[in-house]
């Protein structure tokens, strides 16, 4: 189980969130090493007596420092617009579900299942039970398949809404008049959770996102329809 109150980036559930954490950590040795060389360089500068008020050229020090930076963005860029291709794919999905936002609550639609509908609202305080998360758990969760795509249409009803679970690597704007599609495969089963991430309202943080992963056979036997 993952949730947002978890201290950094979350597990991975989808192979686009194995890619975002590998990409992250690649990123941030990058960032590390550069850290460390200019460090480096301040406290040799700072030790050192040995100075030169002569030096009028370097071109080689000048061309190092016009290539390396160079090269350090692309070692950045290439991976990452990889990644971004990976995201706007969508690969003959299994099941299609279109999410709606409101102020502030989400509603669903199982366009494969004859049009089922239902709306997902906060579970306030006073119906919590134990285990339950404060300010995340929701009345109707969206029960859904492990390993088999599954694409999301996200739209909305009346402001700029954001569809997001962090541990599936999903954030998609839910934008009124306009519907946006995004794509995930679960790898393991599980209660997962997010929010909108758009600042939507006076409630923007009421309106949680809850998906419960479960194992393709059991959801073949109709566990949708049971909500």
């Amino acid at each position: 189980m993952a949730h947002a109150a978890q201290v950094g980036l979350q597990d991975a559930t989808s192979p686009i969130m194995e890619e975002l954490v590998i990409f992250h950590d690649h990123a941030l040795m990058i960032i590390f090493l550069i850290c460390f060389l200019v460090l480096y360089a301040l406290f040799l500068t700072l030790t050192t007596k040995l100075t030169n008020t002569n030096i009028s050229d370097a071109q080689e020090m000048e061309t190092i420092w016009t290539i390396l930076p160079a090269i350090i963005l692309i070692l950045i860029a290439l991976p990452s617009l990889r990644i971004l291709y990976l995201t706007d794919e969508i690969n003959d999905p299994s099941f299609t579900i279109k999410s709606i936002g409101h102020q502030w609550y989400w509603t669903y639609e199982y366009t494969d299942y004859g049009g089922l509908i239902f709306n997902s609202y906060m579970l306030p305080p006073l119906f919590l039970e134990p285990g339950d998360l404060r300010l995340l758990d929701v009345d109707n969760r969206v029960v859904l398949p492990v390993e088999a795509p599954v694409r999301m249409m996200i739209t909305s009803q009346d402001v700029l809404h954001s569809w997001t679970v962090p541990s599936l690597g999903l954030k998609t704007d839910a934008i009124p008049g306009r519907l946006n599609q995004t794509t995930f495969t679960a790898t393991r089963p599980g209660v997962y959770y997010g929010q909108c991430s758009e600042i939507c309202g006076a409630n923007h943080s009421f309106m949680p996102i809850v998906l419960e992963l479960i194992p393709l056979k059991i959801f073949e036997m109709g566990p949708v329809f049971a909500l």
